[in-house]
């Protein structure tokens, strides 16, 4: 589309804007009836530990949004010299699961509880006993059991519990809904009705009965949409919050606010059965679409949906990139030192390149980049860890595939459950996320972990928010009756560019060596957390 046709486009409105709230990231994506991106914003943010809980506080959390809209509507006008009011359809994102609890006048009762925190298993054991269903730490029934549970002061008081996704939603339309993936990490889905299953939310008023609250578990939680249906529309509270200039019009239909393993789904064209995604950032999750439901339960496979229903199998890892970020400043502050401003795309760049000049296992390094508690291989508390032995080979190009691998190690548990103990069928995996911004290194360490193909598409970069807004446009864009994988299939990535990378021979003996180490050396990790928590430094 030419210049003059966009700025046609985007006067008439005939535009899709997507916003996620990533884990590092709140990101605004604007596209048009082609599904490429007009313009973006973002707004950098980090979690924080506060009184034993990771949060976010609630003020970035309308700062980032402002910011990231801001920043979009600015690269609008300045590019094709038009003032952004009308938006054909918007959609929100956000990091699956946490807590968020609020009273009858709207008010927040706790601090958001995020994914990160691995303070609910109690709760999570207790639920999946009774459900017979796996109920993991992260999903936002276990935060408010365990709530339940520590008898805290504000559990009388609760109206209403979401996730941030159906939190903005709600900010933007007074609706309190949610799309239905990201609705199964806050209860359990019934695939057959596509809502909460009713049988498990009257077991879990069964068991809360004797507390005497006055509230039910279904009067608490968000309403359950599918993809490509409205949601609401944007109010006029709601255009001030989101733009503060007073110039977007109210009246903008939204579709369901998803979370952002569905806007992964979405993103790489991973919503049929027998495909899946792999989304790589602070944390990283594979999501398998599957054709039937697993054996038995597993704590370590979380049971969701995509955002049009279909069972999904997944596995997440709380840790992923935060170590080797946290590793690539003290190499920028070296850098900076010496007198050098190397920008954060070349660094990038050329540390993680030297990882193909590694010794195929690492060299014998190991390292542990939990940050968070890993629940995949039971460490409670993020204590991360680099240890080496006399005899291991230390040099930079090993250090970086070490850490590389390791991003991968506690994913791999899980996916061998799904390969290996279940048989599940996979015919593509798509990887996304901003550690393929790097070409081919990245994509090569996943290969030779997960032993199979894996593809990065040419809009891997774009990430949940460009997936988000894909959403929102086929909720007003689709024909009548069409799915949401026809839609993407034979609409948005009818001609996308990818590139595969098949596992090397090398790479994969490689990395079993390397996590054979890594699941030996365990309980290295947890003695350490033990001796630390021993001495009072928790």
């Amino acid at each position: 589309m030419n210049q003059v046709d966009l700025k046609e486009a985007i006067t008439k409105g005939e535009t899709s804007l997507g916003i996620e709230f990533g884990s590092t990231r709140i990101k605004a994506v604007l596209i048009d009836r082609r599904f490429e991106t007009i313009a973006s914003g973002s707004f950098e943010w980090e979690n924080r530990l506060k009184d034993g809980y990771w949060t976010y506080n609630q003020e970035d959390i309308i700062t980032g949004l402002q910011t990231a809209y801001r920043e979009m509507k600015q690269e609008v006008e300045r590019n094709y010299g038009v003032t952004l009011r009308i938006v054909g359809s918007i959609g929100f994102s956000a990091m699956m699961h946490g807590y968020m609890a609020f009273d009858s006048a709207g008010d927040l009762l706790v601090p958001f509880r995020t994914w990160r925190n691995a303070t609910t298993g109690a709760a999570a054991r207790e639920l999946t006993d009774l459900f017979q269903f796996n109920i993991p730490e992260r999903w936002s029934i276990a935060h408010l059991y365990q709530a339940i549970l520590n008898q805290e002061e504000h559990m009388p008081r609760i109206d209403f519990v979401t996730t941030l996704a159906g939190y903005i939603h709600w900010l933007m339309t007074g609706n309190k809904v949610i799309g239905i993936g990201d609705a199964s990490g806050i209860f359990p889905i019934d695939e057959s009705t596509h809502n909460y299953h009713p049988t498990m939310v009257k077991q879990f008023d069964e068991l809360t009965a004797a507390k005497g609250y006055s509230w039910k578990l279904e009067e608490l939680l968000p309403k359950v949409y599918l993809a490509g249906e409205q949601a609401g529309e944007l109010t006029v509270a709601g255009a001030a919050i989101l733009d503060p200039a007073g110039e977007l019009q109210s009246g903008v239909p939204l579709c369901p606010p998803e979370g952002d393993a569905g806007t992964g789904m979405v993103a790489t064209n991973s919503v049929k059965k027998r495909t899946g995604n792999i989304s790589v950032g602070t944390s990283v999750f594979a999501m398998i679409v599957l054709e039937k439901e697993l054996s038995k339960v597993y704590p370590e496979i979380d049971m969701v949906t995509t955002p049009n229903g279909s069972p999904v199998g997944m596995v997440h890892a709380n840790n992923c990139s935060s170590d080797l970020n946290a590793w690539m400043g003290l190499f920028r502050e070296f850098s900076e030192a010496m007198g050098y401003n190397a920008d954060s795309g070349k660094l990038f760049s050329v540390l993680l390149n030297k990882a193909l000049e590694a010794d195929p296992d690492g060299g014998g390094l190991l390292s542990y980049g939990y940050l968070s508690g890993e629940n995949i291989t039971g460490i409670e508390k993020g204590r991360p860890l680099f240890v080496r032995s006399p005899e291991s080979n230390f040099n930079l190009a090993n250090f970086m595939r070490t850490h590389l691998f390791t991003a991968f190690g506690a994913l791999r548990l899980g996916m061998d459950i799904l390969t290996e103990n279940e048989q599940v069928a996979i015919d593509s995996i798509l990887a996304h996320g901003g550690l393929f911004k790097t070409p081919v290194v990245g994509q090569k360490a996943l290969a030779a972990a997960l032993n199979v193909p894996i593809s990065v598409m040419s809009t891997a970069g774009e990430g949940g928010a460009w997936g988000m807004a894909l959403l929102a446009s086929y909720m007003t864009d689709k024909d009548q009756e069409e799915s949401l994988d026809e839609f993407l299939e034979q609409k948005v990535f009818k001609d996308a560019e990818g590139q595969e990378i098949v596992p090397d021979t090398t790479d994969v003996d490689g990395f079993q060596v390397f996590i054979k180490r890594y699941y030996a050396g365990l309980a290295i990790e947890q003695a350490a957390v033990d001796h630390l928590l021993e001495n009072g430094r928790n």
